[in-house]
């Protein structure tokens, strides 16, 4: 069916991209919009073509109508006020390396990260940039020519209300189907649950078999179970001075409940390791095999899922060391085809299975934001063939890439060409793996995910999709992503590990996942260091390491270890270094399995606890599941720390075995840590 999906939720000043599913672009020309209701106000129009970039201009709900070869279908967008307020980002020059004012433009979400799109002012001896952002914490680059690696960050906070967040339940009673929704108000917004406003919606695609509004009465919809035929499926968002992401379920006729945006049981128990893929069998040339033969490893160390960086057809693995950045793979030549130098598609199915015998999970990198300028559609693209000019981004005869991606052109996702094309190269690889970790997913709409999402569910119920939004944005929750980067975390654990930072503040970044609008079951991966970024070991040294590491470990979220950072490595790309380091090795492991054995570590709640140390590179909480309560202190300073724990614990520490140093007083329970402790509360754990 090419019904065009859910409904979809934006603000004024944002479009929305709208494009019917099942794309064929055979039938390209058989796709008409048509703007059927819109606010009184509003002046909104809709432009031809079979995807549509529908920008609403006042608050309020549109519905549109998208003609197909299989009939008419509706599509509501639902239009919130615009929250963005002025935004100022300033950076000193001296920061910057040698260059000419002219050279120098400003990169950030508010243009699509591209080089040159914007420049600076000066103002009393600053570059200053000002632009429009919603409430919250932003960066942005000052990048002298096209220079990424000399690009200076500069950061500003806007003030405002922070998103609200909504969840949903929904039950059967006497033959009524109840939907209850439960709003929770931005942490420091001053608005109550009972300052908020709940909107239900019933999905576009089952309002003509369901042939009735919901009767809505507060946060509570209900409808007789007897009018669901098939399925019924029901968003909901609340709205007080935003709005927040919404929630949905599906209810079928025998009043079975889906909560649509869950991501998979497995993934909150997981550890995930990561492997920059042409590295991991260290000297030896890596294939698909060596990685197989290595899977005891991996067993042994305890994670649950394998991420591989790219495994398709690329350019720079061919190029080998020579590739700027190495041999990494996201410059892709064929979507169908495993690398050579990897292996057939019979080695890598070897592998999953071999995984799988293991009880270890596989994902792999999903790149299709751009291909290889030497991939043949490209080519034929640069070279004016109209079938393929279509497939790439074009402005005035030149290819459009984000940062300074020049050998990496964005693909066109208005083609349907394209959409189909990728949508097939998901549906081929989705039957071989668990998940995919998507490249740059920030750059596709989120609407283009969503069909991800229910094509991934459609062939595996417990298929995983990681995104890569950096910063992260509760956008791209709805409906799509089931695992989120936290991008918040790792920055301020690089801050603590650096110096700039106290590490009281690693609970700021937990909680601001709740200011940032992401809802209560959405999952974060927790990590120190990844492909990307300088490895945390020689950014902040080896005890602030252990202390992040397991930081990851201990909070809640899904921990990620990147090959090597458990065995000390320095290079982030380099050859993975198979000789244990003595004590970073066991630590981690011992961490990981820790874990594995805790449910408090994997599924308990986060409190906060009273404590008191003597350095602030200190820092104290506690994880709490049914009756156990765990504390843990984490020091990531360079010598051991006291800890006065608001809290009476058994003395064992549960990382090591090992009896800890304490010093009792007349309330609460003094430790000594040199990096983490986890200790066992006595009874409730609640302290004075």
């Amino acid at each position: 069916m090419h019904h065009p999906g859910p409904p979809r939720f934006c603000t004024v000043g944002d479009s929305v991209e709208l494009a019917p599913r099942q794309p064929d672009p055979a039938l390209a020309d058989a796709f008409t919009w048509t703007l059927t209701a819109a606010p009184p106000d509003s002046d909104a129009t809709v432009e031809t073509g079979p995807v549509i970039h529908f920008a609403p201009d006042e608050p309020g709900v549109y519905r549109l109508e998208l003609d197909a070869p299989d009939g008419t279908h509706t599509q509501t967008v639902r239009a919130f006020p615009d929250p963005r307020r002025p935004a100022q980002f300033a950076c000193d020059p001296d920061r910057l390396p040698d260059h000419e004012f002219e050279d120098i433009s400003v990169a950030g979400t508010f243009n699509d990260h591209r080089f040159g799109a914007d420049t600076p002012r000066v103002e009393h001896g600053e570059y200053v940039f000002e632009t429009e952002l919603p409430p919250g914490d932003h960066k942005a680059m000052f990048v002298p020519g096209m220079r990424r690696d000399q690009a200076v960050d500069a950061h500003c906070t806007v003030e405002g209300p922070e998103k609200p967040r909504v969840t949903l339940d929904a039950l059967v009673e006497d033959g009524t189907v109840r939907i209850e929704a439960n709003p929770l108000p931005g942490p420091t917004t001053g608005e109550s649950a009972a300052d908020l406003d709940v909107e239900f919606y019933v999905d576009d695609r089952d309002r003509g078999a369901l042939g009735r509004d919901l009767d809505v009465e507060g946060t509570v919809a209900t409808m007789p179970l007897s009018t669901i035929e098939d399925s019924v499926r029901v968003h909901a968002v609340a709205v007080g001075s935003r709005h927040s992401v919404a929630d949905a379920v599906a209810i079928d006729g025998d009043g079975h409940v889906e909560h649509l945006n869950d991501p998979p049981e497995w993934i909150g128990d997981a550890v995930i390791y990561e492997v920059f893929t042409r590295s991991f069998a260290g000297a030896a040339d890596t294939t698909f095999r060596e990685i197989e033969r290595r899977v005891p490893y991996l067993e042994w160390l305890g994670v649950d899922c394998l991420w591989l960086t790219p495994i398709l057809e690329s350019v720079s693995p061919q190029r080998g060391d020579d590739a700027p950045g190495g041999p990494h793979g996201y410059d892709t030549l064929d979507y169908f085809k495993t690398a050579g130098d990897l292996g057939t598609r019979e080695d890598l199915e070897s592998l999953v299975e071999t995984l799988h015998d293991h009880g270890i999970k596989f994902i792999f990198d999903l790149v299709v934001n751009h291909t290889a300028r030497s991939h043949p559609h490209f080519q034929l693209a640069d070279a004016g063939v109209d079938e393929f000019r279509e497939w790439y981004e074009f402005e005035d005869g030149e290819a459009q890439f984000y940062f300074n991606w020049y050998n990496i052109p964005n693909l066109d996702y208005d083609s349907l060409a394209v959409r189909e094309h990728v949508l097939s190269v998901v549906e081929e690889w989705a039957d071989v793996v668990d998940g995919f970790r998507c490249d740059v997913a920030w750059a596709l709409d989120p609407g283009f995910w969503q069909e991800v999402r229910e094509r991934t569910r459609a062939i595996d119920d417990d298929f995983l999709l990681l995104d890569e939004v950096i910063p992260r944005d509760p956008a791209y929750h709805e409906l799509n992503f089931d695992l989120h980067y936290d991008t918040t975390l790792y920055g301020m654990l690089r801050g603590i590990g650096e110096g700039h930072e106290p590490a009281e503040r690693v609970l700021d970044a937990v909680e601001a996942t709740a200011r940032e609008g992401f809802p209560p079951r959405a999952e974060m991966m927790r990590y120190v260091e990844n492909h990307d970024e300088t490895r945390y070991l020689k950014a902040c040294g080896r005890e602030p390491l252990k202390a992040a590491t397991a930081a990851t470990m201990t909070l809640p979220g899904v921990p990620l270890v990147y090959y090597g950072q458990e065995t000390g490595m320095l290079a982030y790309r380099g050859d993975m270094e198979w000789s244990a380091d003595d004590e970073l090795t066991p630590f981690v492991r011992r961490l990981i399995g820790l874990r594995n054995d805790r449910e408090t570590l994997r599924r308990g709640d986060l409190r906060e606890i009273d404590y008191d140390c003597d350095s602030d590179r200190g820092v104290a909480y506690a994880r709490e599941h049914g009756d156990e309560t765990l504390v843990i202190a984490l020091n990531f300073g360079e010598q051991p720390i006291d800890v006065w724990l608001d809290v009476e614990v058994r003395t064992r520490d549960l990382v090591t075995g090992e009896s800890v140093t304490t010093k009792d007083r007349d309330i609460g329970t003094t430790v000594t840590v040199e990096d983490v402790l986890v200790l066992e509360a006595v009874g409730d754990g609640t302290g004075s």
